[in-house]
């Protein structure tokens, strides 16, 4: 189905067209219409799927069907994201597509200065995409009034959960008008997030375009077992060998993407590592520079790596299993985009195997395991227990109750409550923001 087939305004289609766009994507074709028509929508889509787009071309057209009134613009349209690169790639996607459009939009985030937001937000907006962290530094502040919002997205709920934010978004939504529309978008429909949209959503249509839990088709897997202590080694080896130029690097720990990073380039790798402990304006600047070419490597944390968007990145590398299945999909997810093909290797040590079983119960089939000489797996070694590098929370950031973040460091058979554990403010204290 194409664009100008779903009842878009031409100054949308025009903006889409500038973009490159002429055919809609299934989750696209699905979601605009029902937000169109002003419905609550439940939406499944993973990254990748063109999710940003089926939510931001149809509220800015309901944005133009209702012109803002009064001279003072207040925020009528608020998208929350559960990390600070997301929020930037939204807005980004919002200036795109509203670029024909008289509206006016900010992002607003952490672990950048604050007063620029302010006198944003003072001149008047009508959409704005933020964490909850720093939404709510804002709302304590009175420096925004979200009592003229009139759509509410929330986009990566699922993450958002994960990420202990359940609390924030209830303080944020005591404050916005019940009489609104609301749409979530998420990886997974998981029993929290039914309980989120039950709590949240009024009667919405409810879609999914990806069945959940299932790797990218265009994905290539392969698992190489390997020594523990040989996996940076291997590594570089794939690289030069495979003269990979562009690899995403996914390790369990800050710590250990740090490390990484450098040992990599002490083999004359060009390589940047990004997570929560970098300024806002070092992940900017690696991601950049990741982008251009002019690093060959980006070392990640699961939720760094969140809100990276790159089109036609051909690797991505499980430096170390995620402790969470779900998380192996979410990263794979990051190649394969737009149609193209991509690559996803796992190095997998004796203390992962338990690891790499769970993910292949999830899903549903075995992932091929090459053994290279020289690096595979001493049979002689036994496992040792894996220890919690903090999950998903980028290598063991606590909350102030002491407990990680949406209580990812649990058993899953512990997973009942939403979000769980101290709010996370943008990763331990808004100081640190997402």
């Amino acid at each position: 189905m194409l664009f100008k087939d779903l009842g878009l305004s031409a100054e949308l289609l025009r903006a889409v067209e500038k973009q490159g766009y002429d055919e809609a994507t299934p989750i696209q074709q699905q979601a605009i219409p029902l937000v169109l028509e002003g419905k609550d929508l439940l939406a499944g889509a993973q990254t990748g799927t063109g999710k940003t787009a089926g939510f931001t071309l149809p509220v800015l057209q309901r944005l133009q069907k209702s012109p803002n009134e009064g001279h003072k613009r207040h925020p009528r349209v608020l998208v929350l994201t559960p990390t600070r690169e997301l929020a930037a790639q939204v807005h980004e996607s919002v200036r795109d597509y509203g670029q024909y459009l008289p509206f006016r939009s900010a992002v607003i985030f952490g672990g950048v200065s604050i007063n620029p937001q302010k006198q944003k937000l003072i001149r008047g907006v009508d959409i704005v995409v933020a964490t909850p962290g720093r939404l709510l530094d804002h709302l304590q502040q009175r420096s925004i009034d979200l009592s003229k919002i009139e759509i509410l997205v929330l986009d990566e709920a699922d993450r958002m959960l994960d990420m202990g934010f359940i609390r924030d978004i209830r303080k944020i939504l005591n404050v916005i008008p019940k009489q609104r529309q609301t749409l979530l978008f998420s990886a997974t429909f998981s029993r929290e997030i039914k309980v989120l949209a039950s709590e949240f959503l009024k009667q919405p249509a409810e879609i999914q375009v990806t069945p959940q839990n299932t790797a990218a088709e265009l994905v290539s897997q392969i698992v190489y077992p390997v020594d523990k202590h040989r996996k940076r080694e291997l590594l570089a080896h794939q690289i030069g060998e495979g003269n990979w130029q562009q690899v995403l690097v996914f390790t369990r720990t800050k710590h250990g993407a740090n490390k990484l990073a450098e040992q990599l380039a002490k083999d004359g790798i060009t390589s940047a590592a990004i997570h929560g402990n970098k300024s806002q304006g070092a992940r900017t600047s690696a991601l950049a520079n990741f982008k251009t070419g002019a690093v060959r490597v980006l070392v990640a944390t699961d939720i760094a790596a969140r809100g990276i968007d790159i089109e036609k990145l051909p690797h991505v590398v499980n430096f170390e299993l995620p402790n969470i299945p779900e998380d192996y999909v979410h990263r794979i997810g990051r190649t394969a985009r737009a149609g193209q093909e991509g690559n996803a290797v796992s190095l997998v040590c004796v203390d992962e195997l338990k690891l790499l079983r769970d993910i292949e119960r999830l899903l549903g089939s075995d992932i091929e395991k090459v053994n290279l000489p020289g690096y595979d797996i001493d049979p002689s070694i036994k496992a040792e227990p894996i220890r919690n590098g903090g999950g998903r929370n980028n290598g063991g950031n606590r909350g102030r109750s002491g407990n990680a973040p949406g209580g990812r460091n649990r058993s899953n058979a512990s997973r009942g409550k939403p979000g769980g554990g101290a709010r996370r403010a943008e990763h331990r204290g808004r100081s640190r923001g997402n």
